[in-house]
């Protein structure tokens, strides 16, 4: 396979950065030095990036070549160039379409990447199938080693190669780590953002998956499980032991929670309006269910407060709160009453259920999903779901913060701009960058992984932590220079 090594290109303004020019005036003649970009007391000579999709540049539900060149490491990597870094390998993608390809058609698993169509607002597949093959593999080192679909614990797994093509499209060998093969490069400096993946994949399924916290062995994990943070604790501390080892010096970042991605907040809890033929109809439907709640509570099966919160009530031209299924209510199901109740602003609807939400079981005008047919578990991360992820997020984020600052590495407050993101925003070059779906330009279609200028953004913040760190100027990126969404022709 031919190798797709690449060389990122210097900004367009280097050369003038490094030329002084002359003002002249009638009376005297100055020369103006331009500020000299330096790296401080970090070497960016040969810099390698670990982590997740994020590293990697993933946008719009894929991988494809353009998002790969605007990852904020990549960007990193520009920025570097400034101040003595060296060539930034890119296992790049074959085309921009997107996913993997199998004997020429698409493989489901992995689609083609997202676009915008303005006219139905909708996001839509782009045309495949990509010619980027499921088993391609590629020679040579890479200074980007951010793998889909990674968790913490995937970087250190012998043989993960077999298990995710991203990695197994450029590993030295089947055999070999994600880490092993980044140390084995000698970097000079690093970046490592990684443990997304250990919450999310709980987070995005609603919650199908099982909190392993207090089960020490990743092996019997499940790929929607979340991660156990001693695990977490155990695997980081090795991964930068391993990334340090020769010398190099670093910059991580910690987590944000999950209910900041528009993949959470785009759907509210409560999008149904209805006229009174319609309320009428949902109040006598569930005046069994209700009934039964006050007889359960009358026999002590559940305290008044349980059976009140479980009551399903309706309201004419109200936006009313949905119906789903919450396992974690109290188990009736021995006196015949599942476990329903309407959603509240605590729970998260997921962003794939705004296709989902009124439409018919079976054609029956009378089984509207999400209204008399209850919302199952993979369509809602409840309240309690988002707390096991924010208990594991706040255990992941003591870990990282505690070992950066042990090691003396820069660190990156990702949590904390998240929430800036979500509370109003921030703005840079104009533009106010917020976590609104499609609008709010931090974000692509997929709402979980940054548009270009949101990654634009990232690269910024990590270029202003190493700055604070080791005593570099790096500059900022123009965000004006990054789009917001990618077209369906690139």
């Amino acid at each position: 396979m031919k190798n797709n090594n690449i060389m990122i290109r210097n900004f367009k303004w280097l050369l003038v950065a490094s030329l002084a020019f002359t003002a002249c005036s009638d009376d005297d003649e100055t020369t103006i030095a331009p500020e000299v970009i330096t790296s401080g007391q970090a070497d960016f000579s040969n810099y390698v990036a670990l982590g997740d999709s994020f590293a990697a540049g993933y946008s719009d539900n894929a991988l494809f070549v353009m998002g790969q060149q605007n990852a904020y490491t990549s960007i990193l990597a520009q920025q570097f160039m400034l101040a003595g870094g060296g060539e930034f390998n890119i296992p790049l993608m074959a085309d921009n379409i997107g996913g993997f390809s199998s004997g020429g058609v698409q493989v489901p698993q992995f689609p083609t990447r997202l676009w915008f169509n303005a006219d139905t607002s909708t996001p839509l597949n782009v045309d495949g199938p990509t010619t980027t093959g499921l088993t391609d593999h590629l020679t040579g080192s890479f200074n980007n080693m951010g793998i889909p679909g990674a968790k913490s614990f995937h970087l250190v797994t012998p043989g993960y190669a077999t298990l995710n093509p991203y990695f197994g499209r450029f590993a030295s060998s089947t055999s070999t780590t994600v880490v092993a093969d980044a140390v084995a490069q000698g970097p000079s400096f690093f970046s490592l953002w990684i443990g997304g993946n250990d919450v999310l994949s709980y987070a995005t399924s609603g919650g199908i998956g099982t909190n392993q916290t207090g089960n020490l062995d990743p092996s019997t994990y499940g790929g929607n499980d979340i991660t156990d943070p001693n695990v977490f604790a155990n695997v980081y501390s090795n991964i930068v032991n391993g990334l340090t080892s020769g010398g190099a010096k670093g910059v991580v970042a910690n987590l944000p929670y999950v209910n900041a991605l528009p993949y959470f907040t785009a759907v509210p809890y409560n999008p149904v309006p209805l006229d009174a033929q319609s309320v009428a109809l949902l109040t006598a439907a569930y005046a069994q269910y209700n009934d039964a709640l006050q007889l359960a509570a009358s026999m002590g099966a559940i305290t008044a407060a349980e059976a009140k919160r479980r009551t399903i009530t309706f309201h004419v031209g109200e936006e009313n709160p949905v119906v789903i299924v919450d396992s974690y209510l109290t188990n009736l199901s021995g006196l015949g009453i599942p476990s329903y109740r309407q959603a509240t602003a605590d729970d998260l609807i997921v962003l794939p259920a705004r296709s989902f939400i009124g439409t018919l079981v079976g054609g029956n005008a009378q089984a509207i999903n999400g209204v008399s047919v209850p919302l199952a578990d993979n369509w809602v991360l409840t309240v309690d779901e988002v707390n096991e992820v924010r208990i594991a997020t706040d255990s992941y984020n003591a870990t990282i913060q505690s070992i950066a600052a042990s090691k003396g590495l820069a660190f990156v407050d990702a949590k904390a701009i998240m929430e800036d993101l979500l509370d109003g925003g921030i703005v840079r070059n104009g533009y106010t960058m917020k976590t609104d779906y499609v609008t709010g330009g931090m974000f692509s279609l997929d709402g979980v992984h940054p548009s270009p200028r949101g990654y634009a953004l990232i690269a910024n913040f990590f270029a202003a932590a190493v700055n604070a760190t080791y005593g570099s100027n790096l500059p900022d990126v123009d965000l004006t220079d990054y789009r917001i969404l990618y077209p369906k022709q690139l």
